[in-house]
Protein backbone atom coordinates (compact mmCIF):
# COMPACT_ATOMS: atom_id res chain seq x y z
CA UNK A 1 0.00 0.00 0.00
CA UNK A 2 1.40 3.52 -1.36
CA UNK A 3 1.75 6.16 1.41
CA UNK A 4 -0.76 8.01 -0.16
CA UNK A 5 -3.49 5.46 0.08
CA UNK A 6 -2.60 4.91 3.95
CA UNK A 7 -2.61 8.38 4.66
CA UNK A 8 -6.53 8.98 3.24
CA UNK A 9 -7.19 5.43 4.73
CA UNK A 10 -6.31 7.47 7.59
CA UNK A 11 -8.16 10.24 7.20
CA UNK A 12 -11.49 8.51 6.62
CA UNK A 13 -10.67 6.91 9.78
CA UNK A 14 -10.72 9.87 11.70
CA UNK A 15 -13.47 11.04 10.29
CA UNK A 16 -15.61 7.91 10.71
CA UNK A 17 -13.82 8.63 14.50
CA UNK A 18 -15.53 12.03 14.86
CA UNK A 19 -18.97 11.14 13.38
CA UNK A 20 -21.20 11.63 16.00
CA UNK A 21 -19.52 15.14 17.35
CA UNK A 22 -19.68 15.96 13.27
CA UNK A 23 -23.53 15.37 13.16
CA UNK A 24 -24.35 17.30 16.22
CA UNK A 25 -22.05 19.99 14.64
CA UNK A 26 -24.10 20.29 11.85
CA UNK A 27 -27.84 20.10 13.82
CA UNK A 28 -26.53 22.96 16.45
CA UNK A 29 -25.81 25.65 13.01
CA UNK A 30 -29.22 23.84 11.47
CA UNK A 31 -31.31 25.20 14.62
CA UNK A 32 -29.55 28.09 15.06
CA UNK A 33 -30.06 29.88 11.55
CA UNK A 34 -28.47 33.36 10.70
CA UNK A 35 -28.45 35.58 8.11
CA UNK A 36 -25.64 36.93 6.45
CA UNK A 37 -22.35 38.82 7.97
CA UNK A 38 -24.46 38.15 10.97
CA UNK A 39 -23.75 34.42 11.81
CA UNK A 40 -21.66 35.42 15.18
CA UNK A 41 -23.52 31.82 16.70
CA UNK A 42 -21.93 29.83 14.13
CA UNK A 43 -18.84 31.42 14.27
CA UNK A 44 -18.28 30.73 17.89
CA UNK A 45 -19.47 26.95 17.65
CA UNK A 46 -17.09 26.14 14.52
CA UNK A 47 -14.07 27.85 15.58
CA UNK A 48 -14.68 26.20 19.26
CA UNK A 49 -14.92 23.08 17.71
CA UNK A 50 -11.60 23.55 15.28
CA UNK A 51 -9.98 25.34 18.86
CA UNK A 52 -10.21 22.11 20.81
CA UNK A 53 -8.74 19.91 18.10
CA UNK A 54 -5.74 21.57 17.87
CA UNK A 55 -6.04 24.09 14.84
CA UNK A 56 -4.87 27.17 15.20
CA UNK A 57 -7.57 29.52 15.33
CA UNK A 58 -7.88 33.31 13.75
CA UNK A 59 -11.74 34.30 14.93
CA UNK A 60 -13.22 37.40 13.06
CA UNK A 61 -10.25 36.81 10.60
CA UNK A 62 -10.38 39.99 7.59
CA UNK A 63 -14.21 40.03 8.06
CA UNK A 64 -16.39 40.02 12.21
CA UNK A 65 -17.59 36.43 11.17
CA UNK A 66 -15.47 35.04 9.24
CA UNK A 67 -12.25 33.10 10.23
CA UNK A 68 -9.16 31.32 9.53
CA UNK A 69 -7.62 27.92 10.96
CA UNK A 70 -4.31 26.58 10.66
CA UNK A 71 -2.33 22.98 10.26
CA UNK A 72 1.23 22.66 9.28
CA UNK A 73 2.86 19.38 8.78
CA UNK A 74 4.95 18.65 11.72
CA UNK A 75 7.98 20.49 12.43
CA UNK A 76 7.24 22.91 8.56
CA UNK A 77 7.61 25.99 8.67
CA UNK A 78 6.97 26.37 4.77
CA UNK A 79 3.16 27.07 3.63
CA UNK A 80 3.38 24.92 0.17
CA UNK A 81 1.29 23.61 -0.90
CA UNK A 82 -1.48 25.49 0.94
CA UNK A 83 -4.71 23.67 0.50
CA UNK A 84 -7.58 25.80 1.73
CA UNK A 85 -11.00 24.40 2.77
CA UNK A 86 -14.15 26.51 2.73
CA UNK A 87 -16.60 26.41 4.93
CA UNK A 88 -20.04 28.47 4.87
CA UNK A 89 -22.79 28.79 7.31
CA UNK A 90 -25.25 31.52 6.73
CA UNK A 91 -28.94 30.84 6.03
CA UNK A 92 -32.18 32.38 4.08
CA UNK A 93 -34.29 34.41 5.43
CA UNK A 94 -37.77 32.78 7.00
CA UNK A 95 -36.89 29.36 5.28
CA UNK A 96 -33.47 28.87 7.36
CA UNK A 97 -30.82 26.02 6.15
CA UNK A 98 -32.49 25.81 2.94
CA UNK A 99 -29.34 26.45 1.09
CA UNK A 100 -27.90 23.58 3.33
CA UNK A 101 -25.13 25.90 4.74
CA UNK A 102 -25.10 23.47 7.86
CA UNK A 103 -23.87 20.27 5.88
CA UNK A 104 -21.60 22.51 4.33
CA UNK A 105 -19.83 23.99 7.17
CA UNK A 106 -19.74 20.38 8.55
CA UNK A 107 -18.54 19.11 5.36
CA UNK A 108 -15.36 21.79 5.46
CA UNK A 109 -14.70 21.00 9.12
CA UNK A 110 -15.12 16.82 8.57
CA UNK A 111 -12.44 17.26 5.77
CA UNK A 112 -10.20 19.32 7.57
CA UNK A 113 -9.81 16.73 10.47
CA UNK A 114 -8.90 14.03 8.06
CA UNK A 115 -6.66 15.93 6.40
CA UNK A 116 -5.29 17.34 9.89
CA UNK A 117 -4.44 13.96 11.20
CA UNK A 118 -2.72 13.30 7.82
CA UNK A 119 -0.23 16.47 7.85
CA UNK A 120 0.53 15.14 11.35
CA UNK A 121 1.13 11.32 10.52
CA UNK A 122 4.46 9.60 10.34
CA UNK A 123 3.85 8.88 6.81
CA UNK A 124 3.35 12.46 5.54
CA UNK A 125 6.70 13.59 4.46
CA UNK A 126 5.76 16.85 2.88
CA UNK A 127 6.09 20.15 3.28
CA UNK A 128 2.35 21.01 3.31
CA UNK A 129 -0.33 23.17 5.28
CA UNK A 130 -3.95 23.26 5.86
CA UNK A 131 -5.79 26.16 5.73
CA UNK A 132 -9.86 26.04 7.20
CA UNK A 133 -11.84 29.08 6.18
CA UNK A 134 -14.84 30.29 7.61
CA UNK A 135 -16.45 32.67 4.69
CA UNK A 136 -19.62 34.15 5.63
CA UNK A 137 -22.24 35.67 3.51
CA UNK A 138 -22.61 33.90 0.62
CA UNK A 139 -26.23 34.38 0.46
CA UNK A 140 -26.19 38.06 -0.98
CA UNK A 141 -23.75 39.21 0.80
CA UNK A 142 -20.19 37.83 -1.22
CA UNK A 143 -18.43 37.40 2.04
CA UNK A 144 -15.63 35.52 0.03
CA UNK A 145 -15.40 38.39 -2.30
CA UNK A 146 -14.33 40.80 0.39
CA UNK A 147 -12.20 38.11 1.83
CA UNK A 148 -10.49 38.42 -1.79
CA UNK A 149 -10.04 41.97 -1.68
CA UNK A 150 -8.61 41.45 1.78
CA UNK A 151 -6.17 39.17 0.65
CA UNK A 152 -7.43 36.19 2.44
CA UNK A 153 -6.31 33.71 -0.27
CA UNK A 154 -2.82 35.49 -1.03
CA UNK A 155 -1.39 32.46 0.51
CA UNK A 156 -3.30 29.76 -0.85
CA UNK A 157 -2.63 27.12 -3.66
CA UNK A 158 -5.70 25.56 -4.12
CA UNK A 159 -9.09 25.99 -2.63
CA UNK A 160 -12.19 23.67 -2.56
CA UNK A 161 -15.74 23.06 -0.61
CA UNK A 162 -18.73 21.24 -1.84
CA UNK A 163 -22.57 22.11 -1.69
CA UNK A 164 -25.30 20.04 -1.05
CA UNK A 165 -27.69 18.95 -3.63
CA UNK A 166 -29.92 16.59 -5.58
CA UNK A 167 -27.34 15.31 -7.94
CA UNK A 168 -23.37 14.13 -7.46
CA UNK A 169 -21.45 16.58 -10.06
CA UNK A 170 -17.38 17.24 -9.95
CA UNK A 171 -17.98 20.36 -11.96
CA UNK A 172 -21.43 21.81 -11.70
CA UNK A 173 -22.48 25.18 -13.77
CA UNK A 174 -22.36 28.42 -11.78
CA UNK A 175 -23.18 31.43 -13.36
CA UNK A 176 -22.16 34.30 -13.19
CA UNK A 177 -24.61 37.11 -11.48
CA UNK A 178 -25.23 40.51 -10.38
CA UNK A 179 -28.07 42.34 -8.82
CA UNK A 180 -29.72 46.06 -10.02
CA UNK A 181 -32.17 47.49 -7.82
CA UNK A 182 -34.10 50.15 -9.55
CA UNK A 183 -35.93 53.34 -8.79
CA UNK A 184 -38.93 55.24 -10.99
CA UNK A 185 -39.86 58.53 -10.46
CA UNK A 186 -43.17 59.96 -11.32
CA UNK A 187 -45.55 62.44 -9.78
CA UNK A 188 -48.77 61.49 -7.00
CA UNK A 189 -52.47 62.78 -8.57
CA UNK A 190 -55.68 61.85 -8.09
CA UNK A 191 -56.25 58.91 -10.09
CA UNK A 192 -59.72 59.72 -10.59
CA UNK A 193 -60.28 63.26 -10.61
CA UNK A 194 -57.19 64.63 -12.10
CA UNK A 195 -54.88 61.74 -13.51
CA UNK A 196 -53.39 63.95 -16.23
CA UNK A 197 -51.67 65.95 -13.80
CA UNK A 198 -49.67 62.65 -12.80
CA UNK A 199 -47.16 60.91 -13.98
CA UNK A 200 -47.17 56.88 -13.01
CA UNK A 201 -44.11 55.37 -11.60
CA UNK A 202 -46.13 51.82 -11.18
CA UNK A 203 -46.92 52.08 -15.09
CA UNK A 204 -42.47 52.52 -15.64
CA UNK A 205 -42.10 49.49 -13.29
CA UNK A 206 -44.55 47.00 -15.48
CA UNK A 207 -43.34 48.50 -18.69
CA UNK A 208 -39.81 47.68 -17.30
CA UNK A 209 -40.86 44.15 -16.12
CA UNK A 210 -42.31 43.97 -19.32
CA UNK A 211 -39.73 45.10 -21.70
CA UNK A 212 -37.16 42.35 -19.59
CA UNK A 213 -39.52 39.39 -20.39
CA UNK A 214 -39.58 40.43 -24.51
CA UNK A 215 -36.22 40.44 -23.86
CA UNK A 216 -36.05 36.54 -22.90
CA UNK A 217 -36.79 35.72 -26.26
CA UNK A 218 -33.47 36.87 -27.73
CA UNK A 219 -31.65 35.62 -24.59
CA UNK A 220 -29.59 32.41 -24.40
CA UNK A 221 -30.56 29.27 -23.10
CA UNK A 222 -27.92 29.98 -20.05
CA UNK A 223 -28.92 33.80 -19.53
CA UNK A 224 -31.51 34.49 -16.39
CA UNK A 225 -33.05 37.59 -15.56
CA UNK A 226 -35.10 37.17 -12.48
CA UNK A 227 -37.27 40.11 -10.99
CA UNK A 228 -39.44 41.04 -8.58
CA UNK A 229 -41.81 44.58 -8.13
CA UNK A 230 -40.55 45.59 -4.57
CA UNK A 231 -42.66 48.90 -4.39
CA UNK A 232 -46.27 49.95 -6.35
CA UNK A 233 -47.62 52.55 -5.04
CA UNK A 234 -49.68 53.49 -1.67
CA UNK A 235 -53.60 53.54 -2.91
CA UNK A 236 -55.21 52.82 -5.82
CA UNK A 237 -56.41 56.54 -5.54
CA UNK A 238 -53.41 57.62 -5.74
CA UNK A 239 -51.35 57.65 -8.96
CA UNK A 240 -48.10 56.37 -7.44
CA UNK A 241 -44.72 58.57 -7.13
CA UNK A 242 -42.44 56.48 -7.08
CA UNK A 243 -41.71 52.32 -7.77
CA UNK A 244 -38.97 49.96 -7.33
CA UNK A 245 -37.98 47.00 -9.23
CA UNK A 246 -35.00 44.20 -7.81
CA UNK A 247 -33.31 41.85 -10.63
CA UNK A 248 -31.32 39.12 -10.38
CA UNK A 249 -29.49 38.93 -13.82
CA UNK A 250 -27.39 36.00 -14.83
CA UNK A 251 -25.14 34.32 -17.33
CA UNK A 252 -22.04 31.78 -17.94
CA UNK A 253 -19.38 33.82 -17.76
CA UNK A 254 -18.69 37.07 -16.74
CA UNK A 255 -17.70 38.60 -19.94
CA UNK A 256 -21.84 37.66 -21.38
CA UNK A 257 -23.28 39.15 -18.26
CA UNK A 258 -21.49 42.19 -18.95
CA UNK A 259 -23.66 42.09 -22.44
CA UNK A 260 -27.04 40.90 -20.60
CA UNK A 261 -26.54 43.85 -18.24
CA UNK A 262 -26.39 46.57 -20.91
CA UNK A 263 -29.26 44.44 -22.52
CA UNK A 264 -31.19 44.55 -18.94
CA UNK A 265 -30.06 48.56 -19.11
CA UNK A 266 -31.42 49.55 -22.18
CA UNK A 267 -35.19 47.57 -20.69
CA UNK A 268 -34.93 50.11 -17.71
CA UNK A 269 -33.93 53.60 -19.60
CA UNK A 270 -36.49 52.41 -22.55
CA UNK A 271 -39.46 52.28 -19.45
CA UNK A 272 -37.88 55.46 -18.06
CA UNK A 273 -38.04 57.25 -21.19
CA UNK A 274 -41.79 56.13 -22.16
CA UNK A 275 -43.55 56.84 -19.37
CA UNK A 276 -41.65 60.42 -18.53
CA UNK A 277 -40.31 58.78 -15.43
CA UNK A 278 -36.97 59.70 -14.15
CA UNK A 279 -35.00 56.66 -13.02
CA UNK A 280 -31.81 55.36 -11.05
CA UNK A 281 -30.34 51.67 -10.91
CA UNK A 282 -27.60 50.73 -9.52
CA UNK A 283 -25.86 47.63 -10.52
CA UNK A 284 -24.45 45.34 -7.48
CA UNK A 285 -20.35 46.64 -6.60
CA UNK A 286 -19.81 42.93 -6.06
CA UNK A 287 -21.08 40.43 -8.82
CA UNK A 288 -20.95 36.64 -8.65
CA UNK A 289 -18.23 35.38 -11.14
CA UNK A 290 -18.57 32.34 -13.17
CA UNK A 291 -17.51 29.09 -11.59
CA UNK A 292 -13.83 27.84 -12.96
CA UNK A 293 -13.90 24.24 -11.83
CA UNK A 294 -10.60 22.75 -11.89
CA UNK A 295 -9.76 19.74 -14.33
CA UNK A 296 -7.35 17.87 -12.08
CA UNK A 297 -9.27 18.76 -8.58
CA UNK A 298 -12.82 17.79 -10.64
CA UNK A 299 -11.11 14.59 -11.99
CA UNK A 300 -9.05 13.32 -8.72
CA UNK A 301 -12.08 14.42 -7.09
CA UNK A 302 -14.57 12.24 -9.09
CA UNK A 303 -12.20 9.41 -8.24
CA UNK A 304 -11.69 9.30 -4.65
CA UNK A 305 -15.63 10.30 -4.60
CA UNK A 306 -16.17 7.04 -6.54
CA UNK A 307 -14.09 4.27 -4.16
CA UNK A 308 -15.98 5.65 -1.83
CA UNK A 309 -19.31 4.38 -3.51
CA UNK A 310 -20.97 8.27 -5.47
CA UNK A 311 -21.78 7.88 -8.66
CA UNK A 312 -21.17 11.26 -11.04
CA UNK A 313 -24.27 11.96 -12.61
CA UNK A 314 -24.20 11.61 -16.74
CA UNK A 315 -27.73 12.40 -17.55
CA UNK A 316 -27.41 15.48 -20.14
CA UNK A 317 -31.28 16.58 -19.29
CA UNK A 318 -30.51 16.63 -15.49
CA UNK A 319 -27.38 18.40 -15.48
CA UNK A 320 -29.32 21.10 -17.68
CA UNK A 321 -31.63 21.71 -15.03
CA UNK A 322 -29.04 23.51 -11.99
CA UNK A 323 -28.04 27.26 -13.30
CA UNK A 324 -27.28 28.58 -9.85
CA UNK A 325 -24.72 31.05 -8.59
CA UNK A 326 -22.42 31.35 -5.49
CA UNK A 327 -19.11 33.64 -4.99
CA UNK A 328 -17.39 30.05 -4.86
CA UNK A 329 -16.96 31.42 -8.76
CA UNK A 330 -14.85 34.23 -7.35
CA UNK A 331 -12.18 32.26 -5.54
CA UNK A 332 -12.25 30.48 -8.26
CA UNK A 333 -10.84 33.49 -10.59
CA UNK A 334 -8.23 33.88 -8.40
CA UNK A 335 -6.78 30.48 -7.39
CA UNK A 336 -7.84 26.84 -8.75
CA UNK A 337 -10.60 25.61 -7.14
CA UNK A 338 -13.62 22.99 -6.90
CA UNK A 339 -16.87 23.30 -5.55
CA UNK A 340 -18.56 19.89 -6.21
CA UNK A 341 -22.43 19.50 -5.49
CA UNK A 342 -23.53 16.20 -3.80
CA UNK A 343 -26.81 14.70 -3.34
CA UNK A 344 -28.24 14.10 0.12
CA UNK A 345 -31.33 12.64 -1.18
CA UNK A 346 -34.30 14.76 -2.00
CA UNK A 347 -35.33 15.62 -5.30
CA UNK A 348 -36.07 19.54 -3.82
CA UNK A 349 -34.28 22.21 -4.69
CA UNK A 350 -32.42 24.13 -2.53
CA UNK A 351 -33.94 27.40 -1.46
CA UNK A 352 -37.65 25.40 -0.28
CA UNK A 353 -38.69 24.52 2.68
CA UNK A 354 -38.54 21.11 1.97
CA UNK A 355 -34.78 20.78 1.03
CA UNK A 356 -34.35 22.83 4.42
CA UNK A 357 -35.96 19.77 6.37
CA UNK A 358 -33.39 17.30 4.32
CA UNK A 359 -30.35 19.30 5.40
CA UNK A 360 -31.27 18.19 8.92
CA UNK A 361 -31.37 14.27 8.08
CA UNK A 362 -29.46 11.53 8.97
CA UNK A 363 -29.28 10.55 5.01
CA UNK A 364 -27.92 14.02 4.56
CA UNK A 365 -25.59 13.96 7.29
CA UNK A 366 -24.33 10.30 6.39
CA UNK A 367 -23.92 11.52 2.46
CA UNK A 368 -22.06 14.76 4.06
CA UNK A 369 -19.55 12.49 5.86
CA UNK A 370 -18.65 10.48 2.80
CA UNK A 371 -18.26 13.81 1.07
CA UNK A 372 -16.06 15.03 3.80
CA UNK A 373 -13.72 11.34 3.24
CA UNK A 374 -13.46 12.84 -1.04
CA UNK A 375 -12.23 15.87 -0.36
CA UNK A 376 -9.89 15.39 2.51
CA UNK A 377 -8.66 12.49 -0.12
CA UNK A 378 -8.50 14.93 -3.03
CA UNK A 379 -6.25 17.29 -0.59
CA UNK A 380 -3.96 14.67 0.31
CA UNK A 381 -3.46 13.52 -3.29
CA UNK A 382 -1.86 17.41 -4.41
CA UNK A 383 0.29 17.47 -0.42
CA UNK A 384 1.83 14.11 -1.44
CA UNK A 385 2.49 14.56 -4.94
CA UNK A 386 3.43 18.71 -5.50
CA UNK A 387 3.72 18.27 -9.22
CA UNK A 388 -0.40 18.47 -9.23
CA UNK A 389 -0.20 21.43 -7.85
CA UNK A 390 1.63 22.77 -11.08
CA UNK A 391 -0.44 20.98 -13.26
CA UNK A 392 -3.61 22.19 -11.51
CA UNK A 393 -2.05 25.93 -11.87
CA UNK A 394 -1.60 25.92 -15.37
CA UNK A 395 -5.17 24.89 -16.15
CA UNK A 396 -6.26 27.63 -13.85
CA UNK A 397 -4.07 30.34 -15.65
CA UNK A 398 -5.23 28.83 -19.12
CA UNK A 399 -8.80 28.96 -17.81
CA UNK A 400 -8.70 32.31 -16.40
CA UNK A 401 -7.23 33.31 -19.77
CA UNK A 402 -9.45 32.01 -21.89
CA UNK A 403 -12.19 33.38 -20.18
CA UNK A 404 -11.00 37.04 -20.53
CA UNK A 405 -10.78 36.73 -24.25
CA UNK A 406 -13.98 35.47 -24.32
Amino acid sequence: MSATQKLKDLACSVIDSQAPQLKDLSKDIWEHPELYYNEHYAHKTLTNFLRERGFAVECSYKLETAFRAEQRSSGDEQRSPNVAVLCEYDALPQIGHACGHNLIATVGVGASLGIQAALLSSEYTGTGMLTVLGTPAEEGGGGKIDLIQAGAFQDVDLAMMVHPSQLNLSSPLYLAANEVEIEYRGKAAHASSYPWNGVNALDAAVMCYTNISHLRQQMKPTWRALGIITNGGAKPNIIPDTSGLLYSVRATTDSELAIVNKKVAGCIEGAALATGCSVEYQFSKKPYSSLLSNPTMASLYTANAEKLGIAMETDPEKLQKLRGSTDMGNVSHVVPSIHPNYNIGTTASAHTPEFAAQAKTSEAEDSSLTVAKALAMTAIDFLTTPELVQQARMEFEKAVMSESLN
